[in-house]
């Protein structure tokens, strides 16, 4: 605002100095927003990443393509336990948000349940796999099994056929599919999930045999399954634009 300043003669109006702020301190300020955004973004993405059901973007990706994961034992028991004390629910849980996390990335919604979450009563979803482990014997191997009783067969073969491919491929283990059990074919989350969403269960190998890949190469066996659910999940064209 002007002010008025006496003279010898009267008054005349003198404007206030205009402060410049130096180019260093533009640079500082520009830096310091800058900075302040990326922490923000960093935590948006820890948030996602590190909680079981998705976090924040369990709420903002409402609208996203939604895929189950259930990981084995997880909130009810411990699973296979062998001799030095490793258990089944361990390896279930980390292997679960290793593939979370690669899944989230293409731009899908993962919801990560127990053994046995209500949630699972009518789960909808674009995909659905339940992830377990085999027993400490000293075998080598991998089972992909559908409920039996599917109501799209065809696409849920699919989605074993997919899983089978791209696991082998990523661990170098061999299918067992002579050795599925009706306790996979009957599991009892795909008989809770909501029939029009399709789901498998696999064993991603022994813990006695497969010991080594499943606990210190864990990004191959998440690789392998998240590959799986994207090769099955390119071929649903109303969802293709969430894995772009």
């Amino acid at each position: 605002m002007a002010k008025l300043c006496p003279e010898s003669d009267g008054y005349m109006y003198r404007l206030p100095t205009i402060r410049k702020v130096s180019p260093l301190k533009k640079i500082a300020r520009a830096l310091t927003v800058l900075v302040l955004m990326v922490l923000g973004a960093l935590l948006l993405v820890g948030l996602a990443e590190t909680s079981p059901t998705g976090g924040i973007w369990g709420v903002l990706g409402a609208r996203q393509a939604t895929v189950g994961i259930l990981a084995g034992h997880w909130e009810y028991d411990s699973g296979a336990v062998c001799p030095d004390g490793l258990q089944e629910v361990e390896i279930t849980v980390d292997i679960a948000n290793r593939v979370a996390r690669l899944l989230r990335r293409r731009g899908y919604r993962v919801v990560i349940l127990p053994e046995y979450a209500p949630q699972l009563d009518g789960f909808r979803g674009v995909a659905f796999l339940a992830i377990h482990a085999d027993s400490c014997i000293d075998l080598s191997g991998f089972k992909v099994a559908r409920m039996t009783q599917a109501v799209d067969r065809e696409q849920e073969d699919r989605l074993v056929e997919m899983l089978v491919r791209e696991y082998a491929d990523a661990t170098g283990l061999r299918f067992h599919a002579d050795t599925i059990t009706d306790d996979m074919r009957q599991y009892h989350a795909l008989r809770r999930i909501s029939p029009q969403t399709p789901g498998a269960i696999i064993e991603i190998g022994f813990m006695g045999g497969d010991r080594h890949l499943l606990t210190q190469e864990p990004e191959r066996v998440a690789s392998g399954i998240a590959n799986g659910l994207l090769a099955f999940l390119r071929e649903r064209p109303s969802e293709a634009a969430a894995s772009e």
